[in-house]
C-alpha cells in the first residue's frame, strides 16, 4: 500500500543541496548581528554600515588609485566581503541593551575564531575585544566590541585580512581609529 510519502524525498534532495550551498555561502566570520535599528533614535550619535562584497566593489570605486594611501586601501578591500559596522553613544549610562552586545560577543566562543585583545575595566564599566576568525592558517574575519557605559561599537569585517596591513583601513568605512598602536611620529608600529 502506497502512503503518499514517496515523493517527499524527491524534494527533499534538491532542499538539501540548496540548504547546503546556502551555508558555504554564508561567510563563516559574518557575525550575526541583533537589530539595533530602534536605538538610533535614543543615541545622540549612531552609525549603522553594512557593506556587502558588491558594495566594496561600488565603494573601491571612489577611492584614488593615483593616491598612494587610496590604492592600499583598494588592495585591502580586493580580497573582503564584508564591512558590518555598528556604533551608538547615548547621553546617558546603559540606555543600550547590554544583553544583545554580549550575545554578539559569545559567537566569538566558536570555533575559528581567536581572541588577539581583550580589556575589561570593571572601576569604568569598559571593554574591549578583537577577535580574529582563522581558517586554515588564513585569516578570514575580524571583530572588534567596544563597550562603554555610555557607547558601543561593533566591527565585523569578512574576507581574506592581511592583518599587517589593516590600519589602512582606520577611519574608512566607518571602522574607528586606534586599531593598531602608533609610535610618536603617527606610523603603525610593527
Amino acid at each position: 500500500m502506497k502512503t503518499g510519502c514517496s515523493g517527499w524525498h524527491r524534494l527533499l534532495a534538491p532542499l538539501l543541496a540548496l540548504s547546503a550551498s546556502v551555508a558555504l555561502a554564508a561567510p563563516a566570520a559574518l557575525l550575526s548581528l541583533p537589530d539595533f535599528d530602534a536605538l538610533a533614535a535614543k543615541a545622540t550619535e549612531s552609525v549603522n554600515i553594512s557593506l556587502d562584497t558588491s558594495l566594496l566593489g561600488l565603494a573601491a570605486g571612489f577611492l584614488d588609485s593615483s593616491n598612494p594611501d587610496d590604492a592600499a586601501t583598494k588592495e585591502l578591500i580586493a580580497g573582503l566581503k564584508g564591512i558590518y559596522v555598528r556604533s551608538f553613544t547615548f547621553d546617558q549610562d546603559f540606555a543600550y541593551p547590554e544583553a544583545q552586545v554580549e550575545q554578539v560577543r559569545r559567537q566569538l566562543a566558536a570555533p575559528g575564531w581567536q581572541r588577539l585583545v581583550q580589556t575589561n575595566n570593571t572601576k569604568d564599566h569598559t571593554r574591549v575585544d578583537i577577535y580574529v576568525s582563522v581558517d586554515r592558517g588564513v585569516a578570514n574575519g575580524l571583530a572588534i566590541i567596544t563597550s562603554e557605559p555610555r557607547e558601543f561599537t561593533i566591527v565585523n569585517i569578512v574576507g581574506s585580512i592581511d592583518l599587517a596591513r589593516l590600519h589602512r583601513l582606520e577611519g574608512k568605512f566607518g571602522i574607528p581609529k586606534g586599531l593598531t598602536p602608533e609610535d610618536q611620529d603617527g606610523k603603525p608600529q610593527k
